[in-house]
C-alpha cells in the first residue's frame, strides 16, 4: 500500500490527512483519508483595525485639508504573513512525515499559495519522498469527496468497497 500524507491548503486554512488501509479489507472499504490536523492562518481572518492602524490605504490628510497619497507597503506585509503560514505548514508536513513515514506527499492548494509552499518545502523534503502537486482549492471538501477527486486525478489509489 502506498502510504501518503495529503495537505489541502488555501490562504486561510491547512488540512492534513494520511491515507490509511482498512483494518479488515475483506469487511471494510479502504484505504481511507483520515484527517490528522488543521492549521488556521489567523492573520488572514483578522480584518480592519485589528490588523492595521488605518483601514484605508494610500491617502492621508495633511494640514489645511490637503490630501496626499502614499504607499504604506501593505501588500508586502500580507505576502510576508502568507510566507510565514507556508513555513508553518511545511513544519507540520515534515512532522507528519517523520511520524507516518509516507512514500509520497500530496499538496493541493490554490495556485499562488502552492508556489509559496513549494518554495518553502523543496529544500527540507527528504529526497526519498515523492512530492505530488495539484493547483486547485479543495479545502472545503469532505475527506471522502477529496479522496475520490484525488483518485480521479491519479494522485491516490482508489478506494475498494468491501462486499457485504
Amino acid at each position: 500500500m502506498n502510504q501518503s500524507v495529503v495537505a489541502v491548503l488555501d490562504g486561510t486554512r491547512a488540512r492534513f490527512f494520511t491515507l490509511e488501509p482498512a483494518e479488515s479489507p475483506e469487511y471494510q472499504s479502504g484505504p481511507n483519508l483520515i484527517e490528522r490536523d488543521c492549521l488556521t492562518n489567523t492573520v488572514k481572518e483578522t480584518q480592519g483595525k485589528d490588523l492595521w492602524a488605518n483601514t484605508k490605504t494610500g491617502r492621508n490628510r495633511g494640514a489645511g485639508s490637503q490630501a496626499h497619497g502614499y504607499d504604506d507597503h501593505r501588500q508586502n506585509h500580507i505576502n510576508e504573513f502568507e510566507r510565514s503560514f507556508a513555513k508553518e505548514i511545511v513544519n507540520k508536513l515534515i512532522g507528519l512525515s517523520d511520524e507516518y513515514h509516507p512514500q509520497q506527499v500530496v499538496l493541493v492548494a490554490e495556485p499562488k499559495f502552492l508556489g509559496l509552499v513549494r518554495e518553502a518545502i523543496t529544500p527540507q523534503l527528504p529526497k526519498s519522498l515523492k512530492l505530488q502537486e495539484l493547483a486547485k482549492d479543495l479545502c472545503k471538501m469532505k475527506a471522502l469527496e477529496l479522496h475520490e477527486y484525488l483518485a480521479d486525478k491519479q494522485l491516490l489509489p482508489r478506494r475498494k468497497v468491501a462486499a457485504r
